[in-house]
């Protein structure tokens, strides 16, 4: 029988720690290295993405794409992760609107001095529009960057490269999530005959306090159940919402049978 030198225990535990601590470490920075590069592939080939429905105030985000020269279709993105497309949104942060435009700072930054004003869905838009621009020329072009400092404000983001904290990470991929529900080219459908964003329906499913918490849930719900749509939204009393959708009764009498076997939802 092989005896184990109890001494070395400790020493073995240090070791495994570092050695996990510097996985997770390069694990982090390979993960922020791919969502930047998907963020310049897209910054890319943006002016040839649509979006895949009828968005709510699709009017106030073109006219703030144009007028901005800043993608239609990341503006639709960031609303719909900001506020869902409710203009009449705020959190607890005193963010308000449909991009969630803080007050009284960024809005008085932005020029906009009632608050009543964030709950106009066009002047919203295009305050939230001019301040992305804005983000994206302080940190060149990189919208990875740009992202975080939109949720965690630029004083906390480095312009020179670095780290981005975790409090910001999160956010940017959150929005990259949203975008490729704006752009989903398998359900894309022509012009004429797109469907309002409303059409389509959810139920909730769970919800979280921290959004590292819900991205894991919601990455095994995905792994589990494949040919099934979830997402998950941020609340204004920051907490992170699991949805699962489906586009019309035939989806959802097959995404809840699914949900019901399984014992995720349980009525």
């Amino acid at each position: 029988m092989t005896r184990i030198n109890r001494k070395k225990i400790p020493l073995l535990c240090l070791l495994a720690g570092m050695i996990f601590s510097q996985l997770a470490s390069s694990a982090a920075e390979n993960r922020t290295t791919t969502l930047s590069e998907s963020w310049k592939n897209y910054l890319s080939s943006a002016d040839s993405t649509e979006p895949s429905k009828h968005f709510p105030y699709l009017h106030c985000f073109r006219r703030a794409a144009a007028t901005h020269d800043l993608p239609l279709t990341l503006l639709l993105a960031v609303s719909r992760g900001e506020s869902d497309f409710d203009p009449a949104a705020r959190s607890h942060a005193n963010a308000h609107g449909l991009m969630q435009i803080q007050w009284p700072g960024t809005a008085k930054h932005l020029g906009i001095n009632r608050v009543a004003d964030l709950y106009n869905p066009c002047r919203n838009v295009d305050a939230g529009t001019r301040y992305l621009k804005e983000l994206l020329a302080r940190y060149d072009n990189d919208l990875h960057r740009a992202l975080a400092a939109y949720n965690y404000g630029p004083g906390r983001i480095s312009k020179t490269g670095g780290e981005i904290p975790d409090g910001a990470e999160w956010y940017s991929r959150y929005i990259y999530r949203h975008l490729t529900y704006v752009t989903d080219i398998n359900r894309r459908e022509s012009t004429e005959s797109q469907q309002p964003y409303s059409a389509e329906k959810r139920r909730a499913l769970i919800e979280f306090n921290r959004p590292y918490r819900v991205e894991a849930y919601v990455r095994s719900l995905q792994k589990r159940f494949p040919d099934l749509r979830f997402d998950w939204f941020k609340l204004p009393e920051q907490r992170f919402r699991v949805v699962v959708l489906y586009a019309d009764e035939l989806e959802q009498a097959k995404t809840l049978s699914q949900l019901r076997h399984s014992g995720i939802i349980t009525d």
